[in-house]
């Protein structure tokens, strides 16, 4: 009877592979044999919103024809989209902002001609279900509900599918779903880079470290609070005065309010603190370092920093060489008063987001999301992103009732 079967089993495969619509394959796991088979579509091409070149909104194109993501090297995944986060990055990079320290990452021995990025998918954030596992990838199988904060350099999520190294994903927190999920990761590894990576803090080292967030409203700032919250910090935000509810509700224990006047009065009166977050810029850097503890190790890191720009306008090597030298000319600037002067910057990291899973299962950090659109809303969600916001992420959710056809 076994014959039989295995007779039976083998002719109906060879129908199938001579299906002239049918791509058919055989997928051995363990000792386990799973058949599989998909349109020849669905395999190399997906429905995706891509840029052809850099602009406003008009530029955003939807597209039922974007090449379908493959696995390059053997430690990489490919991921089914559920949801993806959009990030003030998203806007600027449509705009063309940082496009040559992107080619650069993405081309570094200059291999490719000029605009080889395009067709460009945006989306910094993922939450989604893994649906193909590179040959040494241990740690995922599919079907592992993940997500993930999108290097910029990379394809991003607002496609149907997209692939990242295993170094990059984690395991989705078991309490939020895939549309909360994806308002998280891409603001909580840039604030987990910029406080730990470069600011030195730790859950082991941060209870009652006094903390200040300039521009504590948005997306750093608010994931920022929580986590350090968690840890044992004391932390000061400023914010506008109809934000003040939504960051202590999160967690701050001191708010300044910027629109009443000057905030370095009132943040002068306050106790000297151990780290700076600014999410501000500019003209913060005059007068914020002097509201560090001098002599004690205390950091001022900022996240608005001129490398993109730098190499925007003066090209790969000029570019570097200035921002080389701005920022070593500030640091040594500040270390002679007592204090470390640092730049932040994002970087991806799936063992971060292992921690900060954690956190979100123990109910110490939720996700904020300000509003949520569906897949073919996605130019109304990039105009939301302009006119700006303080309270939560833009999501677009890609649901199963979409239609790819």
């Amino acid at each position: 009877m076994s014959s039989v079967r295995h007779l039976m089993y083998n002719r109906w495969l060879f129908h199938c592979s001579t299906s002239p619509s049918v791509n058919t394959s055989v997928c051995w796991h363990g000792r386990q044999k799973r058949l599989f088979s998909t349109t020849k579509r669905r395999i190399t091409i997906m429905p995706a919103w891509v840029i052809d070149q850099y602009g406003g909104n008009d530029v955003l194109r939807f597209t039922k024809n974007a090449s379908f993501p493959v696995i390059t090297y053997p430690n990489e995944v490919i991921i089914k989209v559920n949801a993806a986060g959009l990030n003030p990055i998203d806007v600027g990079m449509r705009g063309g902002y940082g496009a040559s320290s992107l080619s650069m990452k993405r081309d570094p021995l200059n291999l490719m001609q000029n605009g080889m990025e395009f067709p460009l998918i945006l989306g910094r954030d993922v939450s989604g279900v893994i649906m193909e596992c590179g040959l040494d990838v241990k740690y995922f199988t599919e079907r592992d509900e993940v997500w993930a904060a999108i290097p910029p350099w990379k394809q991003g999520s607002l496609a149907e599918f997209v692939v990242l190294s295993a170094n990059e994903i984690s395991r989705k927190p078991k309490l939020l779903s895939h549309r909360e999920a994806a308002a998280i990761p891409y603001v909580a590894t840039t604030s987990w880079s910029a406080l730990v990576n470069t600011g030195g803090l730790s859950k082991d080292n941060c209870a009652k470290k006094r903390i200040l967030i300039l521009g504590g409203s948005g997306g750093v700032g608010t994931f920022a609070i929580q986590m350090l919250k968690a840890w044992g910090a004391h932390v000061t935000v400023t914010c506008s005065q109809n934000a003040e509810w939504f960051v202590r509700d999160l967690g701050a224990d001191h708010v300044v309010d910027y629109t009443s006047g000057p905030v370095e009065k009132p943040l002068s009166e306050l106790e000297k603190f151990d780290l700076i977050l600014d999410n501000v810029g500019g003209e913060t850097e005059r007068w914020a370092l002097t509201l560090l503890k001098p002599w004690s190790g205390a950091k001022y890191v900022t996240l608005v920093t001129p490398f993109l720009q730098n190499t925007d306008l003066l090209g790969i090597a000029d570019g570097m060489m200035q921002t080389a030298a701005t920022v070593a000319t500030k640091a040594l600037k500040h270390l002679v008063k007592g204090v470390h002067y640092r730049w932040g910057f994002f970087a991806p990291s799936g063992p971060a987001l292992d921690e900060i899973s954690e956190m979100v299962d123990a109910g110490q950090i939720r996700a904020v999301v300000e509003e949520t659109f569906s897949f073919s809303q996605v130019p109304h969600a990039f105009e939301k992103m302009e006119k700006g916001h303080a309270r939560g992420k833009t999501v677009v959710q890609i649901s199963e009732e979409d239609d790819y056809s």
